[in-house]
């Protein structure tokens, strides 16, 4: 047994930073789903993670540190994908069938992070500001930019605001995500997108 203590600990050094980064950000996203944030101390995320607690200090200020990490790593990687999958898609509407699939596929391939974004993120008001930055307003910017440019090629209602559409598009794809995690149905969350762009491109060429 000490054996093994011993190598695991050996390989922990060895790893790269970043590489050490990300061991501790899948288990303090794993524990913040499975024990909730104001549950789980720094202690139990670096046990989680095989590592001293000390060592998480090196990478992050502490567990508040933690959660807005998991927020702009996911937000991040998210507007990456996004970018790559609008490649060469030209056609408004279909820009936000896009968007929404992805939006859903993500979440849905990794509940923990789910019920993280979905639940904890939103547990505080400190939170819920983080969450409203600028990374989500990026985001947000890219279905109003789509949404635009349907309503300048006569697709969609002039009267209705581009930011108050993107943001009601954005609204009904959190509340499938969070009916997602609280079901006790099992399916593909991924496959709910195309019925919600749907319905909100109806609503937007009435």
């Amino acid at each position: 047994m000490p054996l093994a203590t011993h190598s695991s600990r050996r390989h922990a050094r060895a790893q790269a930073p970043e590489d050490k980064r990300e061991l501790i950000l899948r288990a303090a996203i794993k524990l913040f789903a499975r024990r909730g944030f104001f549950n789980a101390q720094v202690a139990d995320v670096a046990r989680e993670a095989g590592i001293a607690a000390g060592t998480v200090y090196l990478y992050f200020k502490g567990k508040d540190d933690l959660l807005i990490s998991i927020f702009e790593r996911t937000m991040r990687e998210g507007m990456e994908e996004g970018r790559k999958v609008l490649t060469g898609v030209t056609d408004p509407v279909e820009q936000l069938r896009v968007l929404a699939r992805l939006h859903l596929a993500r979440l849905g391939e990794d509940r923990d992070l789910a019920v993280v974004f979905q639940v904890e993120l939103r547990q505080s008001i400190k939170f819920m500001e983080h969450f409203s930055s600028t990374l989500l307003q990026d985001y947000l910017k890219t279905m109003r930019n789509a949404i635009a440019e349907a309503q300048r090629g006569g697709r969609f209602r002039q009267e209705v605001s581009a930011t108050f559409a993107a943001k009601a598009l954005f609204g009904a794809l959190d509340e499938m995500a969070t009916n997602w995690i609280l079901s006790r149905k099992r399916y593909a969350l991924a496959g709910q997108a195309d019925d919600v762009v749907d319905l909100f491109v109806r609503g937007m060429t009435q």
